[in-house]
């Protein structure tokens, strides 16, 4: 069974391509036949109709498409040490933080799907983590999530212990480091490549 997110038929209605502005990518019509049995691949694996832009990007070069597809399957869009939930929540934050339209828009039309309140979207979205809409274990994971995003290199032991005192295990400690790092390079890359924000949330009824 598809991820509840994954489902096309929960999806808002497909929109024109929106090409990338800075770069061009890998649209179908021009794809080889390793590309295109890739893109054909993330169909019958994520059960949705459309290609999104990150992957047109990622196919620039294959090997990093194939690893993807890997990737979203076996680790970011399925339970693991975190929650889909969790993964969608630290995703749209870092996204936020790190001025991503496209993949704050996703992945905040995500989270929405996933059980978030339009609430806490906003709170993630103006870095209010203080306003109640999170519990204190999550509202550290997010405190963490923003220190490995913007100052990693000040990460130390106290904030770990900082996470387990919250309740969050070395093997959940570990899949937000990898989260967090993760979504902030494919922040870097829709960015670059000049991808434009899909929508999602202006066209779904999770706003209201």
């Amino acid at each position: 069974m598809l991820p509840e997110h994954e489902n096309p038929a929960r999806t808002p209605a497909q929109r024109p391509s929106n090409p990338a502005a800075n770069l061009p990518t890998v649209d179908e019509d021009g794809a080889s036949a390793e590309v295109a049995a890739l893109y054909q691949r993330f169909r019958r694996q994520f059960g949705r109709p459309d290609i999104p832009g990150i992957l047109r990007c990622f196919a620039t070069h294959p090997p990093l498409l194939r690893a993807m597809i890997d990737l979203a399957s076996g680790m970011l869009f399925t339970n693991g040490a975190l929650t889909r939930r969790h993964k969608e929540m630290i995703a749209a934050f870092v996204s936020f933080r790190n001025a991503c339209l496209y993949c704050a828009d996703s992945h905040g039309y995500f989270f929405r799907e996933q059980g978030g309140t339009e609430a806490a979207l906003c709170a993630l979205r103006e870095n209010r983590l203080a306003w109640g809409e999170f519990a204190d274990a999550e509202r550290a994971l997010l405190e963490f999530a923003e220190k490995v995003n913007e100052h990693s290199q000040a990460i130390g032991p106290a904030d770990v212990e900082a996470m387990r005192r919250a309740g969050w295990s070395d093997l959940q400690i570990s899949e937000t480091i990898h989260t967090v790092a993760l979504f902030a390079a494919f922040n870097r890359i829709a960015n670059a490549f000049g991808l434009p924000s899909q929508g999602l949330l202006a066209d779904s009824d999770l706003q209201s």
